[in-house]
């Protein structure tokens, strides 16, 4: 199973994306675990994700979730265009391949 953890300002916007990936892996029949959090919850949840999806609008912590990744995980900003279409099936597909690149 493919643990994805998408995070954002407050969580909440990402919900939204959450649900149209978890169906998206339903109809890809794709084993996934994805959630959505705050990005100051990324703390106690990064060492149990396969990979970190930040909102556009924190981009700017790039650096710092990269930093507490410590390497392990890959770590990446969605897509503008994709988060603000909440295109569930092309945000899945890019951490899937960056989840087997990294493999």
């Amino acid at each position: 199973m493919k643990k994805i953890l998408l995070a954002c300002n407050a969580g909440m916007s990402t919900s939204m994306l959450v649900g149209k990936m978890r169906s998206a892996a339903k109809e890809l029949n794709v084993d996934a675990e994805i959630n959505a959090v705050s990005v100051t919850e990324l703390n106690d949840l990064i060492g149990e994700v396969d990979i970190v999806l930040l909102g556009p609008q924190v981009k700017f912590q790039r650096a710092a979730v990269e930093e507490l990744a410590a390497g392990r995980i890959p770590v990446d900003v969605i897509d503008m265009r994709d988060y603000g279409t909440m295109n569930g099936k092309k945000v899945l597909q890019k951490a899937l391949d960056l989840i087997a690149k990294e493999a």
